[in-house]
């Protein structure tokens, strides 16, 4: 695909940023798994984030250093993009969520905030200047979904609907699972939820591009995380990868006539 070049639609997955201890065995293990490479002096140029992840010198995510770990189970935030950062934070509220952080400008790249949904799933928002987001999707080694995994999928549901007019979808593919596909207005597919009544909390869960989920999955252990038993589901090959932080994501291996 070509690179991004210019903000996402409203409510599109734009850009993701982990909080990390360790800077540096943040960028030797995801280095190590996605070829990745880093970018200290770019700091600005990440959303809230010091570091940022480049693929093939384009950025693809950030990391945010933290001197105190979430003792909860880890994972990536993702950000969805918005023409008005202010207006959408308002809907945030209205729509029963929490604002933790902002509205607030990112210098000339872009303007941020927060939150929390009406189920406790934390996500942010990215109203972008000279910053897009990701500069690649949908490719080996960067960002290619987010679904969101909750105990709670009907207060979920509505919540999303209500702050993007999101439409919603059965999934088929799926049967005996509780998954409802959330659509931006114009019919695209942004991601979706999950209704898990064991998941111990509701979180956005990142999922990212491979070509081989068993290459990946081996090189995860190498380098000193964890990797689930890869297995086949309609859309590609999948393996739930944990870094050594215990942040929590998956890959997937898509059919080449799925990536696009």
């Amino acid at each position: 695909m070509s690179p991004v070049d210019s903000n996402q639609p409203d409510s599109t997955p734009t850009w993701i940023d982990l909080d990390v201890p360790d800077l540096d065995r943040a960028q030797e293990f995801y280095g190590a798994l996605f070829g990745w490479t880093f970018d200290t002096t770019a700091a600005t140029a990440a959303p809230g984030g010091s570091t940022t992840c480049l693929l093939r010198g384009l950025a693809v995510a950030a990391f945010r250093p933290v001197s105190v770990p979430d003792p909860a189970p880890g994972f990536w935030r993702m950000y969805f993009a918005t023409r008005d950062c202010d207006a959408t934070a308002q809907r945030v509220v209205d729509a029963g969520g929490t604002l933790t952080q902002g509205p607030l400008d990112v210098g000339d790249r872009g303007r941020t905030a927060l939150a929390s949904d009406s189920v406790g799933a934390r996500f942010g928002l990215w109203q972008g200047g000279t910053h897009p987001g990701c500069r690649i999707v949908n490719e080996p080694g960067s960002l290619v979904r987010n679904d969101l995994s909750t105990p709670e999928p009907g207060p979920a549901r509505d919540f999303y609907t209500a702050l993007f007019d999101f439409t919603l979808d059965g999934n088929q593919d799926l049967p005996g699972f509780d998954f409802t596909f959330l659509r931006r207005p114009d019919g695209h597919e942004i991601g979706g939820i999950f209704g898990d009544p064991a998941a111990a909390a509701s979180v956005w869960q990142t999922t990212f591009e491979v070509a081989d989920t068993d290459a990946v999955a081996e090189r995860a252990v190498a380098a000193g995380g964890a990797a689930g038993t890869p297995s086949d589901s309609p859309y590609g090959r999948t393996a739930e990868i944990t870094d050594p932080f215990g942040t929590v994501f998956h890959v997937i291996a898509r059919p080449p006539a799925q990536r696009v």
